[in-house]
């Protein structure tokens, strides 16, 4: 949909060429049968439809490009630019490559198999919910949504697919990692005894945002998007979620209020993010969490983790470092999370095409996304009014945020 740059979190520039290599020698799944899916290509891969080619589109397809169980093709991109360029480079057929907002629909109608959609959040509600209405597969990134009615909307259609029997996979990359996940692990199993506080962090170097222009085309390019709270979430919804997400998975929970403040620092800004964030969550069972979150470029560079502290030990977890446990019984060593944002993009394609081709439709990152969704919207708007804000009061109010598309291209 639109044209991102390549930069993941804290902004580590990935070479293209090198995560390529790596990739192609990934295993792929064998395919067991039509029956799986809707459809198969006639070499059995499942025939792909992209949206949004920008940065991480561009990225995430490359990597499919080289994957034994896909085959791109159709893709879309608001910017013809884009579609043309990443449909040359990915072989797609001239009639294949659709541009404008309702490129989207024309990628649908080209009848493939499964969705991947890499778009700003304000429009995964709208084109997730045409895509599992027309009976695809679904595959998209986080934050699912920039508002309580867009990630309502995501869990109505992620319940569709689930009845339709087909997969529905939202991107999250820190749940992948075999340290983060057996340090979780060992922490249910009480090696930390009861946790009783959690600390997430989440900082990096921020994202460009140039004055604005007469429409928001300009805005739908190079990452520009998340400082606008309507488009992109803001910084701590579409960036601290990481965090934040890592810290709802130790919990095994969701908070049922929160409290803080934030500010803006960088005084050159012209989205309507908060680049400071200060946010305490408390959960039902009285567990409290400490949120910090900074987005401004100080040199400081990526940093994302998440702490639990026990009554009997203490556990990490994170995008980056060491995932381990300690504990007055024993520990867990664990092992340092390395290169997430590609391996954990390319571990979430190998488990979606697992999925589909075993007609496994238990769509198990459905419900923990859209309440780590809901968690960063109900920090935001209770730092942001400097308030105590409940979970249910947050729902209760349903804000939706409108964006005005006057002067797009259709």
């Amino acid at each position: 949909m639109c044209g991102m740059n390549c930069n993941g979190p804290g902004r580590v520039r990935i070479d293209r060429r090198r995560f390529m290599g790596a990739v192609a020698g990934a295993a792929g799944f064998a395919i067991v049968g039509a029956s799986a899916v809707r459809s198969y290509a006639a070499n059995g891969r499942i025939e792909v439809g992209f949206v949004g080619l920008g940065g991480r589109g561009n990225l995430i397809a490359g990597m499919m490009a080289k994957h034994p169980a896909y085959q791109i093709v159709a893709v879309a991109d608001y910017f013809d630019s884009v579609a043309q360029g990443a449909g040359e480079q990915l072989g797609i057929a001239k009639e294949r490559r659709f541009s404008g907002l309702s490129g989207y629909k024309k990628v649908i109608a080209a009848g493939v198999d499964a969705m991947f959609l890499e778009t700003p959040p304000c429009f995964f509600p709208e084109h997730v919910a045409a895509s599992v209405d027309a009976g695809c597969h679904v595959y998209f990134a986080k934050p699912i949504a920039c508002d309580v009615p867009g990630c309502l909307s995501i869990l109505e259609s992620g319940k569709k697919a689930t009845k339709k029997q087909r997969v529905f996979l939202i991107d999250f990359q820190v749940p992948t990692d075999e340290f983060n996940s057996e340090t979780v692990n060992r922490c249910r199993e009480g090696l930390i005894g009861k946790i009783g506080m959690l600390d997430s962090i989440y900082c990096d170097e921020a994202f460009a945002d140039p004055p604005k222009t007469a429409t928001i085309e300009s805005r739908l390019t190079n990452l520009i998007w998340v400082n606008d709270i309507e488009l992109g979430g803001g910084m701590l919804v579409n960036a601290g979620i990481h965090a934040v997400d890592a810290a709802l998975w130790l919990a095994g929970a969701r908070p049922g209020s929160a409290m803080g403040a934030s500010r803006v620092v960088n005084t050159a800004h012209h989205g309507n993010t908060r680049d400071v964030y200060s946010i305490t969550y408390q959960y039902e069972n009285g567990l409290i969490q400490n949120h910090r979150g900074e987005h401004l470029r100080n040199t400081h560079e990526f940093l994302c983790r998440c702490a639990a502290w026990g009554d009997a030990g203490f556990a990490e977890i994170g995008y980056m470092g060491k995932a381990w446990a300690r504990g007055n019984k024993g520990g867990y060593a664990g092992g340092e999370v390395a290169n997430l944002y590609v391996a954990g993009i390319a571990r979430n394609i190998d488990k979606f095409a697992k999925c589909v081709t075993e007609g496994n439709t238990a769509n198990d990152t459905l419900q923990r996304s859209v309440d780590s969704t809901l968690a960063v919207i109900l920090g935001r708007e209770a730092a942001m009014r400097n308030t105590v804000l409940t979970w249910d009061d947050l729902i209760r109010e349903n804000r939706k945020l409108d964006f005005d598309t006057t002067g797009l291209k259709i």
